[in-house]
């Protein structure tokens, strides 16, 4: 089982560290710093990596800034825009820092 789950879009940048920053909403805001998570696709729940979280910290979504988005792998317009697809009309996010755990 996955501790969690991305759009399967996303894998490739996780697993080569272009994207180091997930946005969630309250709902996947307990994790913690130094928790080390197992990371599946959202579509079929498929385990494609390990991730250290760094940090968790809220911020609102008109904060979001052009660091946010290059830690997406993304413009910012661009991950407005996902943001928007993914949670119509939240303000509140986290923004979930995380690192991928190189295997030995």
């Amino acid at each position: 089982m996955n501790d969690i789950t991305f759009f399967q879009r996303f894998e490739a940048d996780i697993v080569t560290g272009r994207k180091t920053i997930t946005l969630r909403d309250e709902a996947e805001s307990h994790f913690r710093p130094g928790q080390r998570l197992r990371v599946g696709r959202y579509e079929d729940d498929v385990f494609f990596c390990t991730i250290d979280v760094k940090s968790v910290v809220p911020v609102m979504l008109s904060e979001l800034t052009e660091e946010h988005a290059r830690q997406e792998n993304m413009t910012l317009p661009q991950l407005k825009e996902v943001i928007g697809e993914i949670y119509p009309g939240l303000n509140e996010l986290y923004v979930i820092s995380f690192e991928r755990v190189i295997a030995d």
